[in-house]
């Protein structure tokens, strides 16, 4: 394996460590609310891991790996943009559903 694979493989494993992490931070600060949310560093961590593989995808030149990261750093990028321009640290990830009544529910 020449050099160059070697540090490709490198980038390539590092993006995957860091889109684990992210999960992970998003795990733990969900854990310290209490609720679930999703910090700031979520996004930055995943659209850098999302460049990271993006770049490893081109090397490989894989057409179906390089839309797919494509893809997902608009998404990345696009929440990143909002939360500098809100100037929030983290928000809820979904709105929480009020639970029905059983009563209520079995009136149906």
């Amino acid at each position: 394996m020449s050099h160059a694979e070697l540090v490709w493989l490198a980038v390539g494993g590092a993006a995957q460590m860091l889109f684990a992490g992210r999960m992970l931070v998003q795990w733990i600060a969900s854990e310290r609310r209490g609720e679930s949310i999703v910090p700031r560093s979520f996004w930055y961590m995943s659209l850098a891991a999302g460049a990271m593989m993006l770049a490893y995808a081109m090397w490989r030149r894989d057409p179906v790996f390089i839309v797919g990261q494509s893809a997902g750093l608009l998404v990345y990028a696009r929440n990143v943009a909002l939360l500098q321009r809100s100037g929030a640290t983290s928000r809820p990830a979904a709105p929480s559903v009020p639970s029905v009544p059983f009563s209520l529910a079995e009136r149906s």
